[in-house]
């Protein structure tokens, strides 16, 4: 009998069957170093694409066509609900248990538009196949109960009435419904699933995936089983692996867990293209705004066209290469059209060009306009299209775009998924539509075919008045800002349920009651979940990744890195002299300096360069903690560019240009920036409500908390906002002034430590370019040099935060911080431990499990010493308050196990593991340097980690979680939700301010 490890792929030939599964294709994907397999099953018609190589991080991904046909968000509680237990792991959360239990690089679920993906990654063979066991079973064999159903949808409870105590009331829960909650009060999700409901409007893109909290509830469990039974089939599955393990074994496996059970169906999950229109539409939708924000400008316009079949490879190409043309740079004459119209602040939500649905769409429009400027916007879209059609479009500019898609194909990264993740992400919608991966993934071809196409015609010209001028699938489309929506549905949910709770029978109340108290039951049960594979801490290596740089004579720390052609120049500036009135200033001068010009290049014709030589060139402020025992602050700017290595020269030309010759006196030009900044600010509020939350909560502990706010939290909106609201010319020359003195403090002589990584050739390549400049070679300083990164003037307040934050949101984000040891002491490993086992044990069934919420999390910082508890998309703030304190008595405790403890330390391991491709990975060590994090120490610190026990962990947790140890509370929700709290904490109600 044949077995997988007989085999070597490299003898399987095109048409021969393994496993059950016939070889439809093999090829060399010369641009990825990859060899390519695809597979058909031949019993079922499940699809199987495997990309070989010798990357040790390997993926898989099981994905299925999931085509809903109303807006209950089926699919999305069907994703959630099947990872809660299955034939074969029998228990209430295996997905979550297995992040205990696993080594895993990344593990998660997506519900797209049309479909529903499962993937991980993994560097062991042993965990793979373990997490690969419990994704199949969920998959294929889930148990889909009732009350996993309310838990993870959409139940109705009956409570205690915070405003009348003794009266009760009916409320709706669930997690996904209270995360759509939190997803619709965001005006860029607002704007996206609006835009597609009128888009298409025959086709299931017309409504929400993810759930519209008003249909949640109208979905019934019965409902949620017959989605299941008629998309998670091997005749809609998708089956995906990457890496260098075997793919036979993957076959073999998957054959005889799930493949040889099913036979072959017709899932009827096709999805048609949406029938084109005749003329163009105009659309209003509104979104929900704050009480307290001025509604007057702040409403986005914007035009959106049906484009391409998302099968056509070319065509996405080409529409990729013009969206870069029109909107990829301030050069970009569709995105300086729009921006010096004046009509509004920055590019609207949803700008670009989408290729995720069977038709394709691009969107261009403005956000922050006035509610009768709408058909202004369309205005200056269709002028500069028709002025780009007639002039033609520079040929500069396609060079340009041409070179950014191309780089970012090449670029290997692990940002924001590993890189397996991220190849089947480029291919996937395309594939599930019938769209061959290759052709994506081999896109040397299309190139070709692109340059040859633009030598002969005026290829782009023309696509732009077919795809666009002549297109009259097209919509004009504003949102419009409803300071009254989200109160008028708060009250018709209220309403409504109150009405129910008036005509609902008794039995029916009963029944509420048992189901409630069952959920609870089973929230509560101490599982045995030994039916779970899991790894053991053998299977950890004791040791950690190190990255050393090479012995070079300059001052320059250089990294010879197998980066595929790309060079990465790294560098880090003291912020030492950089004075207590320039702090808040400071990330808005990163922002701009690269966006400004200089005195020798404007901005259009600097976005330009950049964009024609690298891959970009930006800076960003850090406020790091010493290493050495002194835990002094170490604040710095770090400035990063890169570039093909054929382009090194003039990388660094623009690098030398914007060190010495930066100049912040174009006014439009900067008020144009602040307004952009501002309104990316503001809407990162409720995507990043919990690290924001958590960083209020932290910053007055010590001068890197404090630095860190000021510079990435609240507190900076707030500047921006204080400059912005009344920007007057005379502000604007203040400004610019500010700004040109931060430029004088840090661009001085021996303050720039700076790292080469590269390939060999090109790192010494870059020491030479560096040498031959005037000023950023006078500016370069040893790496061993503490000259300029001292501690600047930092005041941290001497109070501790019990803060409300108020902003447009339906949920809330609720955080709370503590101080007690940093990385060098003996009991960090334990509280790093304890972070895990508080996260996995108690916060995930308290705050998810029973309360609702997204997400609930417990962090600790070995750098600065702290411990945090945030949630995301909360119900609740009283309640989570309460289970926060309730912690400390659950740690302490030792209602745990060993078994336990081993799981919390290796979910520690697998971040402490997890890879990074070699440039950046030699990045995060030249910034260990600077903050004299050794690689002895980190040794120390894996080694204590692997020797923790039960023991340590009670001591450990005795010492710090004490209740007269201070906490700082900082929340972040809506008006009304804080002034619900308040009434319940009484004396103990938190401050309330407005971002």
């Amino acid at each position: 009998m044949t077995t997988p490890h007989d085999l070597d792929i490299s003898d399987i030939k095109k048409g021969e069957n393994i496993f059950g599964y016939l070889l439809n294709r093999v090829g060399r994907i010369e641009e990825l170093d990859s060899w390519f397999y695809e597979f058909e099953h031949l019993a079922t018609g499940a699809r199987h694409f495997h990309i070989r190589n010798e990357d040790k991080e390997n993926t898989f991904s099981v994905a299925f066509k999931t085509v809903p046909d109303d807006s209950t968000g089926v699919a999305h509680i069907l994703e959630h609900t099947v990872l809660c237990g299955s034939k074969e792991f029998p228990v209430r959360d295996p997905f979550f248990s297995m992040l205990k239990r696993s080594l895993s690089t990344f593990m998660n679920a997506f519900t797209a538009s049309d479909w529903t993906m499962y993937p991980f990654s993994t560097q062991n063979r042993k965990d793979y196949y373990n997490l690969m066991a419990v994704y199949l079973d969920a998959a294929f064999f889930p148990k889909i109960e009732a009350l996993s159903f309310k838990q993870e949808g959409h139940r109705m409870e009956i409570e205690a009435d915070s405003d009348v105590p003794e009266k009760r009331k009916l409320v709706i829960k669930g997690v996904v419904y209270n995360e759509m909650k939190g997803a619709m009060s965001s005006p860029d999700q607002v704007m996206v699933r609006s835009l597609m409901n009128a888009l298409y409007p025959d086709t299931t893109y017309h409504h929400n995936s993810g759930g519209d909290p008003s249909a949640i509830p109208g979905l019934t469990h019965d409902q949620l089983r017959a989605f299941h039974s008629g998309h998670y089939h091997p005749s809609n599955a998708y089956f995906y692996t990457y890496g260098n393990m075997p793919v036979q074994d993957h076959l073999a496996f998957i054959s005889e867990k799930v493949l040889q059970h099913f036979g072959r169906i017709d899932p009827g999950t096709d999805v048609f293209p949406q029938p084109r229109w005749e003329r163009p539409k105009t659309v209003i939708y509104p979104y929900p705004l704050s009480l307290t924000e001025d509604a007057e400008k702040k409403y986005q316009a914007c035009l959106a066209w049906l484009m391409a079949d998302i099968t056509d490879s070319f065509e996405v190409l080409v529409l990729t290469i013009l969206s870069q043309i029109l909107l990829g740079n301030a050069a970009s004459p569709l995105r300086k059209a729009l921006i010096d119209s004046n009509l509004g602040t920055a590019l609207c939500d949803g700008t670009g060009f989408d290729s995720d649905n069977r038709d394709t769409m691009f969107v261009c429009g403005l956000k922050d306009i006035r509610k009768d400027d709408a058909k202004q916007v369309e205005v200056v879209i269709l002028k500069c299209l028709n002025q780009l059609v007639t002039d033609g479009i520079e040929r500069e500019l396609i060079d340009s775009a041409i070179h950014q898609v191309e780089f970012h194909r090449k670029e290997v990264t692990n940002t924001p998924y590993p890189y397996g993740i991220k190849l089947l992400m480029a291919f996937a919608s395309s594939w599930m539509h019938g769209g061959d991966p290759v052709n994506i993934l081999s896109f040397d071809q299309d190139f070709e075919i692109l340059r040859k196409r633009l030598a002969k015609e005026d290829f782009l010209e023309n696509r732009l008045r077919s795809q666009f001028l002549e297109n009259p699938h097209r919509v004009l489309f504003t949102l419009a800002p409803d300071q009254k929506m989200e109160g008028n549905e708060t009250r018709r949910v209220a309403d409504e349920l109150d009405e129910t709770f008036r005509q609902m029978a008794p039995d029916t109340i009963a029944s509420l009651e048992r189901d409630a108290g069952a959920l609870m039951k089973l929230q509560e049960t101490q599982e045995d979940v030994t039916c779970l594979p899991t790894l053991e801490l053998e299977d950890i290596p004791p040791e950690i990744k190190r990255v050393t740089p090479e012995t070079a004579s300059g001052p320059e720390i250089r990294y010879s890195r197998p980066t595929s052609g790309i060079f990465y120049f790294s560098a880090a500036a003291g912020l030492e002299s950089l004075t207590a009135e320039h702090f808040l200033s400071l990330p808005f001068f990163c922002h701009a300096l690269t966006r400004m010009g200089t005195r020798i290049h404007d901005y259009t014709e600097m976005a330009r360069r950049i964009d024609a030589s690298t891959g970009g060139v930006g800076l960003a402020p850090h406020a790091r903690i010493a290493f050495d025992g002194s835990d002094h602050c170490i604040p710095f700017v770090s400035f990063n560019g890169k570039c093909l290595n054929r382009n090194q020269g003039e990388m660094f030309d623009i690098i030398e240009e914007v060190v010495s010759q930066y100049d912040f006196s174009d006014t439009v030009r900067l008020k144009n920036l602040l307004s952009e900044y501002r309104a990316a600010l503001e809407s990162s509020i409720v995507h990043n409500g919990h690290r924001l939350a958590m960083s209020l909560a932290s910053r007055n502990f010590n001068p890197a908390g404090s630095l860190n706010e000021a510079w990435h939290g609240i507190h900076q909106l707030r500047f921006i906002k204080r400059l912005t609201d009344d920007l007057t010319e005379e502000k604007l020359e203040g400004f610019s002034e500010e700004l040109s003195a931060i430029g004088n403090t840090i661009f001085v002589p021996e303050n720039l430590k700076i790292a080469l990584i590269g390939e060999g050739e090109a790192v010494s390549g870059g020491a030479t370019f560096i040498s031959a400049t005037h000023t950023l070679s006078k500016m370069r300083c040893p790496a061993s040099s503490d000259k300029g990164y001292g501690t600047p003037p930092v005041t941290v307040e001497d109070f501790l935060p019990h803060e409300g934050w108020q902003t447009g949101s339906s949920v809330s984000f609720v955080a709370s911080a503590f101080e007690t040891v940093k990385m060098a002491h003996e009991d960090a490993p334990a509280l790093t431990t304890i972070s895990k086992l508080l996260r996995s044990m108690y916060l995930h069934r308290e705050i998810r499990e029973k309360g609702g919420a997204y997400g609930g999390f417990a962090v600790y910082n070995p750098e600065t010493g702290l411990f945090c508890f945030g949630s995301y998309r909360d119900p609740h703030i009283v309640s989570t308050l309460n289970v926060y304190k309730k912690a400390s008595e659950f740690i302490k405790s030792g209602n745990y196990s060993e078994e336990d403890v081993k799981e919390s330390v290796l979910q520690v391991c697998s971040e402490i593991d997890k890879p990074d491709p070699p440039g950046p990975e030699a990045r995060k060590a030249f910034y260990r340097q600077i903050i004299g994090l050794s690689d002895e120490t980190r040794k120390h610190f894996k080694r204590q980690l692997l020797a923790m026990n039960r023991d340590k962990v009670i001591g450990a947790a005795e010492k710090y979680f004490v209740s007269d140890r201070p906490h700082a509370v900082a929340v972040i929700s809506g008006e009304q939700k804080l002034k619900e709290a308040n009434r319940t904490m009484g004396d103990h109600s938190l401050e309330i301010h407005d971002i």
